[in-house]
């Protein structure tokens, strides 16, 4: 069953990523790190354009210790009793944002994630963006500490039952990542039909 779920979640994700990519402005500086897998954050330090905008040492010092206010999940108890230091150190570096965005020429990267859900209600909804928050607020205050020179920010796409999907939020999103005007009620349309076909199935 979670095979099936983290199936669904990829295909409904990508999909809307490459539409997002696809209608990008004209001028739109962006660059989609991440445009066809999820990469984990020990991977992409391993580049130089992430490596200037904070060295790996410094980052897992100062993200650890945000990681520590986190509370420890009962799935991730085991490994923490095995070895506490290492697990804060690893629960930084394997997080896998669903996207990476990034401008150099404005100094910008957004982290992106996707989180969708069976229940239509907007307070669930509105769990689910905190809990996708939650998910890389070390690494995001980190950053901003960093360089402050950079915006650091994290953009999620958060959908609930039969493709219920806050409108005004998404539009916002899209007009962040610089999605064409007159291509973002195609996507929208597009999106909330595949949220729909797949929770009928």
């Amino acid at each position: 069953m979670a095979t099936t779920v983290t199936a669904v979640h990829h295909f409904i994700w990508r999909h809307l990523y490459a539409s997002i990519q696809a209608a990008q402005t004209p001028t739109s500086n962006l660059r989609f790190v991440t445009p066809d897998k999820e990469s984990f954050m020990s991977t992409l330090w391993q580049e130089e354009e992430f490596k200037q905008i904070c060295i790996r040492e410094w980052l897992t010092e100062k993200a650890t210790v945000i990681e520590k206010t986190i509370s420890v999940k009962e799935h991730e108890r085991e490994r923490y009793d095995s070895d506490p230091t290492m697990f804060y150190e690893n629960r930084v570096w394997n997080q896998r944002p669903d996207g990476i965005v990034i401008n150099k020429n404005h100094r910008t990267l957004y982290i992106l994630e996707f989180e969708w859900s069976s229940d239509r209600s907007m307070n669930l909804l509105r769990v689910k963006e905190d809990e996708a928050n939650e998910q890389h607020k070390s690494i995001i205050e980190t950053l901003k500490v960093a360089d402050p020179e950079w915006t650091f920010e994290q953009i999620n796409f958060v959908a609930g039952r039969r493709g219920a999907v806050v409108e005004d939020d998404f539009y916002n999103k899209l007009d962040k990542l610089n999605v064409q005007a007159g291509k973002k009620d195609k996507i929208l349309l597009a999106h909330v039909r595949r949220l729909a076909k797949c929770m009928t199935q």
